[in-house]
């Protein structure tokens, strides 16, 4: 089974791209960030001519999260309980035996705005959901744009940028307190030295200056860890296609093997 994550920042923007990658390589279940449009206009019929069904938790201009799968999803939580505020930024469904999850993280944009509090309370719903809610004796997977980097090797700044947004012990500690639900980053345990980033600023050449953040994560349970035999940050897809301009962000996918 190929799992996968992307923020396709703007689905209407991004329709023929995505269509373009999930043909060229054929996950199973995606978990979909920044839709930036509402359920009844997100466009189901491409992706179930391609075989998925669709499931979306969307909102208008802004935030919106869905998951592709090629099983039929059944939709087991919309939304962060406590966090309606901040809009729609999770999706949770049950497809065969695995526990899905895709999340789009709020930003906090500055250290000194007003969004910053807001996102780490944000972050700690979060955990307190998943500590409410952990099954630990089935495979799950929790994806998403979390909008933080976990480690100074995670951004081409390096140790350069500690304590500002995404780089804060604040925010540092909010990730780590997911990993303590029972997540372990699926890139990172792999790949433990691999200096690998998922997004890139559009301006200043910033992705061929390699000039990038690594954000985006495929967090599997201990059930679901010993069945991953292979990950990657699909780099090549932050490239233009065909003409298609992609995400700011690359797709993240792994290989389970179920039996």
């Amino acid at each position: 089974m190929r799992v996968a994550t992307w923020n396709i920042n703007g689905l209407r923007a991004r329709l023929e791209f995505a269509l373009h990658w999930l043909k060229e390589r054929q996950p199973d279940v995606v978990g979909l960030q920044e839709l930036k449009l509402t359920d009844d206009q997100f466009p189901r019929e491409p992706f179930e001519a391609l075989g998925y069904h669709v499931a979306s938790h969307g909102q208008k201009a802004w935030n919106g999260v869905a998951i592709l799968s090629r099983e039929p999803a059944r939709v087991i939580q919309r939304g962060l309980p406590g966090q309606s505020e901040m809009g729609a930024r999770l999706l949770s469904a049950e497809i065969g035996d695995l526990l899905f999850t895709t999340v789009y993280c709020p930003n906090g944009k500055d250290i000194d705005h007003e969004d910053f509090p807001k996102k780490l309370a944000w972050f700690d719903d979060l955990a307190r959901h998943f500590e409410q809610v952990a099954d630990r004796e089935r495979p799950a997977i929790l994806c998403g744009d979390f909008n933080v980097c976990p480690a100074a090797i995670d951004s081409h700044a390096g140790e350069r940028a500690e304590g500002q947004i995404f780089h804060t012990e604040e925010e540092r500690k909010r990730y780590r307190s997911l990993l303590e639900c029972g997540f372990t980053d699926v890139f990172r345990a792999l790949h433990p030295n691999e200096v690998a980033f998922s997004w890139w600023d559009y301006r200043g050449g910033a992705f061929h200056r390699k000039l990038g953040l690594r954000i985006d994560f495929l967090l599997a349970n201990a059930t679901a860890l010993p069945r991953v035999a292979a990950v990657a940050i699909d780099r090549d897809f932050r490239k233009k296609k065909d003409g298609l301009t992609p995400s700011d962000h690359a797709p993240v996918f792994a290989d389970l093997e179920f039996s």
